[in-house]
Order: C-alpha cells, then structure tokens, then sequence
C-alpha cells in the first residue's frame, strides 16, 4: 500500500501505511458512476420531455392557426364570386391564403408526429385542446367572430388543464428500438385490449352505424376514437423506427415497420372517413367536444396500457393529470356548447332592477275591506278602488 506522511506538531512525524484499498476504491467509484449515470439519465429524460413538449404546443399553434387561414382564404373567394366549395368549386386551388393553411396543417401534424417520439401520449394528445383554443382566439381577432364570456372562460380553463398535466406528466417506458416495441405490442393486456377494442369498432361499422348512425352523435365519434388508438400507437412505434434509422441501423429489414405503417394507414383513413359523416350530419360546435374528449380517453388508455405510464406515478401525480384532463373538458365544454349566446360584462356587473314596491295603502285597502264585509256595496266600491 501507500506510504503517507502525517505532521503531527512542531516537531514530531508520523507515517501512515494504507493497506488494501483497490476493494473499497472500486466500490466507491462504481457507485460514483453509478450515481453519474442516474443523473445524466434523468437529464436526459428531462430534456426529452421538454423537446416533446414544445413539439406539441408547436403543433397546437400551426393547426389552429391553419384554420383561420383557410378560412380567410374562402371568404376572400366568397368576395370575388365564384363557386364556393361548399357547392363543388375549386377555386381554393388558386388562393395563396388557403396553400398557406395547408402547409400550417402540415407543419402542425409533423411536429404533432415528432412530439409521439419524445413524449408520452397521455401529455401529447390533451394539449392538442390547445388548437381548438388557439383557433377561437385568432378568430375572433382575424375573422370578427364573437369570443363570449363563456368562451373566455373555456380558453382560460383550457390552459390551466393543460399545465397542470404538463406539471404532473407520467414517465413512459424508455423503448429505444423495435424490438422492445414488438416486446410491448406483444404484451397480453395490450393484446386483449386491442381485440376488444377491433371488436367494438367493428359492431359498430357494420351494425350500428347504418341503423343509427344518422340520429346518434357517439357512433361515429366513437369508431373514430377507438380506430384513433391504434394510429397514435404507430405512429409511437414509427418514430422509433426513424430515430433508428437515423442512427444508421437497417430498420426496413424489420416487419414491423410495414405493420405499423398499414395500421397507420388504415385507422387514418378510417377516422377521416367517420369524421367526415359525423360532421356532415351533426352540428360542428357539438362534434367537436365530444369527439375531443372520446379520442383523448381512448388514447391514454392506450398508453397507459402498452407503455405502462402511469406505474411510476404517485398517486398525487395521477389525481392532479385527472383532474387537468377534466378542467380542459370543461373548458372545451364552455368554448363550443354556449358559443351562441351573448352575454356581456356589462350585463353580468350591472344591478338587478328591483320590482316596484306595492302601493303604500294596499293595507289600508285590505283594512277597509274587512270593516265593510257585513256592507256589500261598499266593500265593492273599495274593492274596485283598490285593484
């Protein structure tokens, strides 16, 4: 071992012979790298939860935003007289406004799609509420479209949902290749899950749907938020796909990437046909909300189920992303459902005008009435007198 010298005074010395530290000194620094490793691997997830956060809120902006455009676009058209699209017209093509709301949407989806790859689905998707309310806003600045009280209040409780679930967001499973993701998918609770899930969407498309498709509001929406499951779940799976490959791995050589794509594909193509019908039977400002909330519970169930998301949680934490999901709701609730009715501050702060009070000799009347009861001619009289 080492020899140390020790100075213990003026002028004494003592020596000191280490025996026996290779054992000690390698535990000490594997739990020195071990702790540095435990750091920089929350570092890491902290970062990806950030990047994933800001993809989303990024999204939220560039697809609320690109409804307002396309709608500038169409009235710009409606202006000049010709064939609007609602009557089968494309004249929309022409318009450099409407181009710019479609490449909005586009930015929007794709940073909706990168957001998957860094962030858990159960934060991602209920900030898409974020859209609606961005679009309520641009519009009534850029299309004169009236913001209510209740709207307001729906955007402002929107908000406060969203980061109390950006405060309490769950720490998904780190899955870094396909083979994990296969791993997952194979999972027997997931596996039960998504059949009973296909089962469902599956009655409900072809039983369901053409006898009360037209009258019932949850048919549609609900084979579009089941269908919308698997969707976000591939496209999780594929942005692992391309991270890979970005890496320089072989990722084509692996079957799954074409599964998830024909799943991505096929519920895609789904959710925008049902979508459609939804909307062209019922009204917008109801389709909307309900297909919001429906779509964002499947998801998160989803994710919880095949990325086990909520098994590092506190309760605290579960209680507060329940609760953030449930004010957005609301908020989604109070933006559509009472975006007709106008009700002002003013109205809201100014006094309540009190009745007229009763005539002072009303009792007097009443008095008079019950001394003249054995008169019937006067009583009359001041009957009459008094109404």
């Amino acid at each position: 071992g080492a020899v140390l010298p020790l100075a213990c005074g003026a002028a004494h010395h003592a020596w000191c012979r280490v025996v026996n530290v290779s054992a000690p000194r390698a535990s000490l620094l594997a739990a020195a790298n071990g702790t540095a490793q435990s750091a920089a691997a929350a570092a890491s997830a902290a970062a990806r939860l950030y990047v994933g956060l800001a993809l989303a809120v990024g999204s939220s902006v560039f697809i609320g935003a690109s409804f307002i455009l396309k709608k500038k676009g169409l009235l710009r058209l409606a202006t000049k007289g010709v064939t609007r699209a609602g009557q089968g017209g494309y004249a929309y093509l022409k318009e450099w406004l409407w181009w710019a709301g479609l490449l909005s949407m586009g930015l929007g989806e794709a940073a909706n799609f990168a957001a998957y790859a860094f962030a858990p689905a159960t934060l991602v998707t209920p900030l898409g509420a974020l859209s609606v309310l961005i679009s309520a806003i641009l519009s009534s600045y850029f299309l004169n479209e009236t913001l209510n009280i209740h709207g307001k209040l729906g955007c402002v409780l929107s908000v406060l949902g969203s980061t109390v679930m950006v405060i309490h967001a769950p720490e998904e499973q780190e899955v870094t290749s396909l083979g994990e993701m296969l791993v997952k998918l194979q999972d027997p609770v997931f596996v039960t899950f998504a059949v009973v899930t296909t089962a469902v969407a599956l009655v409900l498309i072809f039983i369901v749907a053409p006898k009360r498709g037209q009258t019932n509001i949850l048919i549609y929406i609900l084979i579009c938020s089941l269908i919308g499951a698997f969707s976000v779940s591939s496209v999780k799976g594929l942005g692992i796909a391309i991270k890979q490959m970005l890496q320089g791995k072989p990722v084509y050589r692996h079957p799954l990437v074409y599964i998830l794509v024909g799943v991505l594909v096929l519920s895609v193509s789904t959710q925008i046909n049902y979508l459609n019908k939804a909307l062209d039977t019922f009204n917008t400002s109801l389709v909307t909300p309900v297909y919001y909330v429906c779509f964002t519970t499947t998801v998160v169930t989803c994710s919880i189920i095949l990325f086990k998301e909520w098994n590092s949680m506190d309760p605290g934490d579960i209680i507060g992303t329940l609760s953030g999901f449930c004010t957005i709701i609301i908020g989604i609730f109070f933006l559509h459902a009472f975006k007709n009715i106008n009700i002002t501050w003013k109205q809201l702060m100014s006094t309540v005008v009190k009745e007229p009070s009763l005539p002072s000799h009303e009792g007097d009347c009443c008095h008079t009435l019950l001394e003249n009861m054995e008169s019937p001619t006067s009583a009359h009289e001041e009957d009459v007198l008094c109404s």
